[in-house]
């Protein structure tokens, strides 16, 4: 028996089917969380982004558009909670978030030293970086997801993946 599609599962899930949500959970929960972590560099808060990302995604399934992809669509709330996350506890906080988020290793995460070195960004290019490569939204929807010129989050794009490219190369070359 073939897997049901994304499409299948999110209009039984509209429809109130339990299992069609969990099966749509299970799907994608790696890699939202996965996003969540990225961009916000710690573990504890990835957990809370991801399941209030889905918890989001889920009652607003309602407005989904069928003929586009569930993935990026969830990785799109996903990110755009752990944006608002970051920016509330800048807000309430004097302190400044910390450069290098917790690195500890993550276990099935795939290659550590790449996540290592996403998580070496300073916040501002790790973000853009996220939001590209692993939610895949455009620079134009980045540029409106964090109220940014579309040149800032090009040259933040760019300055990231030549400092990403340095570190993979100087760790391979070691």
């Amino acid at each position: 028996m073939r897997e049901p599609s994304d499409r299948d599962l999110v209009r039984r899930a509209r429809r109130g089917d339990r299992e069609a949500a969990a099966a749509l959970f299970r799907r994608y929960w790696r890699d939202a969380w996965r996003a969540a972590y990225a961009i916000t560099g710690r573990r504890s808060l990835a957990d809370d982004v991801a399941a209030d990302g889905f918890e989001r995604a889920f009652a607003a399934l309602g407005r989904f558009d069928e003929r586009r992809p569930f993935g990026p669509w969830l990785h799109r709330i996903v990110a755009n909670r752990a944006l608002d996350v970051l920016r509330a506890e800048r807000r309430l906080s004097d302190e400044e978030l910390p450069e290098r988020p917790d690195v500890s290793p993550v276990h099935a995460l795939g290659d550590r030293s790449l996540l290592s070195a996403v998580a070496g960004l300073s916040l501002e290019r790790r973000v853009v970086v996220v939001l590209r490569y692993g939610v895949g939204m455009t620079p134009k929807q980045i540029a409106g997801a964090l109220d940014l010129p579309v040149g800032t989050v090009n040259s933040r794009l760019a300055r990231g993946l030549e400092q990403l490219r340095e570190s993979v190369e100087v760790e391979h070359v070691e």
